[in-house]
């Protein structure tokens, strides 16, 4: 099936001319004095305006959209994104942050920015190592990290709630609480932030081991426990590098599975090579000096490319082998780094590489990162940020949750957001605003009902497309 360009809107409908993203500013007045200010900001943004959500009548249509974000992706891989957005209304929801950005864009806001995740649904938490080897729970994915109003982000994670419910079969009350449940923590959990020490707050973290024993339902926890233990316990030797990698012509090589992990064939393949050894170095660059040190311990022998998640699938995304011996593999995720979906709206990053822009990010909002986070820039301009693959990484598997398991995740997904907007905005401020009482809480949970309401129409909108020829689609077994 053929697509069609996206159509030509008219200047009204238009984002507005992108400047500069406002940086996120620091208040040093005292805590009482910042969070009287949030407090008086309910005059001029009202708790219950958060609650709105009526498509205007100029709103974009989704499926012009959804294409624009597609322009500078692999065309051939646009059909996998296309397709795997096409499963549900859940999956559709995790591939169209470009979509409610522009939706979110024209709602009431504070005009308190943070480092905003831009992509910020419940697929995008989970657990990790930290360099230490801990494992935390945290925002798990910052391809759209930007400084932006911090409604968004908390608006976009309880809509998710209320998708994911209703894709679990749902009742709407239960959906309902799972949204309200998220909103209620976040409000919580900044609360007790605004109270806290600067420091105190900067190497917050939240510990998987000490929530496992706080899962009520029994058949989720003992499933939550495997799952940990066997993050923790993996074999990079003996698990992923047999399945990964193949031994030919007395080279390792990453083994082919396409269309989802493909090797550039004939002369494309040895100029990608030189490509990639020239970023390799730019990369290494970007690393601490102890990084680099231990970078050098390992000798690149691969790179294939991997198509990866719902919104990334189109983008350049590949998997690198290093050897650090004969037994001794270190896998890389190499991901491309393209222009956030928030810069139309919350203005275009500081830094020029989006690599960077993504790292620096994810840097502001956790507490730990990966040892080898850096970025770099590819021959024909693209820019990538790189980290290791696999590190002990858990993420939810929400088709099984029960209405109580969901609710608990919304509580925690709620408590890691709240911690992540403290380390970057004014906690104090965002508190005062939000208050002691739970008005926002239900209004968040209005607006969640209404635009998952929105999000299943924007769904049939794609499958119409599809249907009608506007979208190749290819459907996974």
């Amino acid at each position: 099936m053929k697509k069609n360009a996206p159509k030509k809107h008219a200047d009204k409908d238009s984002p507005p001319t992108i400047k500069l993203a406002e940086p996120i500013t620091v208040d040093r007045r005292s805590r009482v004095d910042r969070k009287d200010e949030g407090k008086a900001l309910r005059l001029a943004v009202p708790l219950a305006s958060h609650a709105q959500w009526h498509a205007p009548a100029h709103r974009r249509d989704p499926i012009d959209l959804l294409i624009e974000s597609g322009v500078g992706r692999v065309p051939e891989l646009l059909p996998i994104r296309y397709g795997r957005m096409m499963q549900s209304p859940f999956t559709f929801y995790r591939g169209a942050a470009a979509i409610m950005v522009a939706d979110l864009a024209g709602l009431p806001s504070t005009g308190i920015r943070v480092q905003a995740c831009g992509d910020c649904h419940l697929l995008n938490f989970g657990s990790f190592a930290t360099p230490e080897r801990r494992q935390i729970i945290a925002i798990n994915d910052f391809d759209e990290t930007l400084p932006a109003p911090w409604e968004w982000d908390i608006k976009r994670l309880a809509a998710s709630f209320v998708v994911a419910a209703r894709s679990n079969g749902f009742t709407t009350e239960e959906a309902r609480e799972a949204a309200q449940t998220c909103a209620r923590s976040y409000r919580e959990r900044m609360r007790e932030f605004a109270k806290m020490g600067v420091l105190d707050v900067w190497y917050y973290s939240i510990e998987m081991e000490d929530l496992l024993e706080t899962i009520e339902d029994e058949t989720a926890k003992a499933r939550v426990k495997k799952r940990f233990v066997k993050a923790r316990d993996r074999d990079v030797l003996d698990e992923d590098f047999p399945e990964l990698v193949t031994f030919e012509g007395g080279k390792h090589r990453i083994r082919d599975n396409p269309p989802l992990i493909y090797h550039f064939q004939g002369e494309e393949e040895a100029v990608v090579e030189v490509r990639v050894r020239d970023a390799f170095e730019r990369y290494r660059a970007t690393l601490a000096e102890d990084r680099r040190l231990l970078l050098d311990r390992y000798e690149y022998k691969d790179i294939a490319m991997k198509v990866v998640g719902v919104g990334s699938v189109g983008t350049r995304c590949s998997i690198m082998l290093l050897m650090g011996g004969a037994d001794d593999p270190l896998f890389l995720q190499v991901k491309e780094a393209r222009a956030s979906v928030l810069e139309p709206y919350a203005g275009q990053s500081a830094y020029s590489n989006h690599g960077q822009r993504v790292v620096m990010g994810q840097r502001l909002m956790l507490s730990a990162s990966d040892i080898f986070l850096g970025w770099t820039e590819g021959g024909l301009g693209s820019h990538y940020y790189i980290r290791q693959m696999r590190d002990m990484k858990l993420k939810p598997m929400v088709e099984l949750f029960s209405p109580s398991v969901m609710n608990q995740y919304a509580e925690l997904c709620g408590w890691a957001l709240a911690s992540a907007h403290a380390r970057s905005g004014d906690a104090a401020k965002i508190a005062g605003y939000l208050g002691k009482k739970e008005d926002f809480d239900e209004a968040l949970a209005d607006f969640s009902e209404s635009y998952a309401d929105q999000n299943e129409l924007d769904y049939k909108a794609l499958v119409k497309a599809v249907r009608e020829g506007r979208l190749e689609v290819y459907l996974e077994r």
